[in-house]
């Protein structure tokens, strides 16, 4: 039995390692590392466009619900702009999660009272600007373009529930101000692996955009 259960741990290991490695070849934003602190980076990003769509919810409901509909975007949801057939979009990572700084109107009140208001976010593959993206055909999708910004990033493994993400900001908030650097805007959580990935494989990280 217990050769077995090595076998298919290993098993595990090497599936969880190929589908890293795949994950890895998919594309990111582009970024330069301006200083590296460990595993803390001061990063410069281009200039992306993003599908982005608010969702109302405690961090876990809200990132599944906002993966699914902007997946559905990706995966044929869509107009094209050239033609009237749909068109799918390659998936990029990783997907980010921030919480929104506006007051939701929406009703009832109390559909909205355990939780937050989260802005899940899908970047666009290099190839396409606001122009060529095909439209949504869910009007809860906004298509967007994001400025090049300076942003400082923390990165870790785990599951990355809400606590670890938390603990995360607070770190990296911490480092931010003994190296006297102003942040902006709320922390954003960002998540590079499929759900299935092992824990200890997966590459989390919380992200907060720097005054420049």
């Amino acid at each position: 039995k217990r050769l077995i259960f090595l076998g298919l741990l290993g098993a595990a290991v090497a599936a969880g390692i190929a589908q890293n490695e795949a994950v890895s070849k998919t594309e990111q934003p582009k970024y330069d590392v301006l200083e590296s602190h460990g595993s803390i980076e001061i990063r410069q990003y281009d200039p992306t466009v993003v599908a982005e769509v608010e969702i109302a919810g405690d961090q876990k409901e809200a990132l599944e619900a906002g993966f699914r509909v902007l997946a559905g975007y990706i995966f044929g949801k869509n107009q094209s702009n050239q033609t009237y057939s749909t068109q799918k979009i390659a998936m990029t990572a990783p997907v980010s999660q921030q919480k929104s700084e506006k007051i939701a109107m929406t009703a009832p009140v109390t559909a909205e009272a355990h939780g937050s208001i989260w802005k899940i976010r899908f970047t666009m593959p290099s190839q396409y600007s606001l122009a060529t993206l095909p439209q949504p055909k869910d009007e809860r999708i906004h298509l967007m373009e994001v400025a090049g910004e300076t942003v400082a990033a923390i990165r870790f493994s785990g599951l990355a529930n809400q606590k670890d993400m938390e603990t995360k900001a607070e770190e990296l908030e911490t480092f931010l101000i003994k190296n006297n650097k102003k942040s902006l805007g709320e922390p954003v959580h960002a998540y590079y692996n499929p759900p299935w990935t092992l824990p200890f494989l997966r590459r989390n990280e919380v992200l907060i955009k720097l005054s420049t």
